[in-house]
């Protein structure tokens, strides 16, 4: 029996010259060097004889599945995506693309976040996703303002020290 689950949200196709380019990095790496790798690498499984016993190949088999996955989501994702370049009219204030620079008003830590797609969010480099719940909170805030959001671990108070573009 299978559980129901509603769709997933869509995100939001958006993403910086930085993450476009790292995608499409991706893409040609899979497809140009390391699946030529494993079909060889399958072939050369399959030419031992018995497949059903064959640990080699099944694993050979899976990770190439893997990584066919991966180009055909990989190609579709890259063709919908939006780069976006242009800074916003107003530079003072957090859009896509923004470095933001928060004082977490419960803890007084300095927080320091970049607003990228879904598609390169990278909590370790400081890369939140638009779509984040903190990310729309920020959204048209500027250098000085508080706000509060409510994240997975409970509602945060966060005061925006700096907006920046350049990086």
């Amino acid at each position: 029996m299978s559980r129901w689950r509603p769709p997933a949200p869509a995100s939001t196709a958006v993403i910086t010259r930085e993450g476009f380019e790292r995608l499409r990095e991706e893409l040609n790496h899979l497809w140009k060097e390391q699946r030529p790798e494993v079909v060889k690498a399958l072939a050369a499984a399959a030419a031992e004889g018995d497949r059903s016993e064959n640990a080699e190949y099944s694993y050979r088999k899976k990770q190439l599945g893997e990584i066919d996955r991966r180009v055909r989501y990989l190609s579709k994702r890259l063709e919908v995506l939006k780069v976006i370049e242009t800074m916003p009219s107003d530079p003072r204030a957090v859009y896509f693309g923004a470095w933001v620079e928060l004082e977490d008003l419960e803890s007084g830590d300095s927080l320091r976040y970049r607003i990228v797609g879904p598609d390169e969010t990278d909590a370790a480099q400081g890369r939140i996703s638009i779509d984040s719940p903190l990310a729309r909170a920020l959204l048209g805030k500027r250098g000085d303002d508080e706000l509060e959001v409510e994240l997975p671990g409970g509602r945060r108070g966060y005061a925006i020290l700096a907006v920046d573009y350049s990086g």
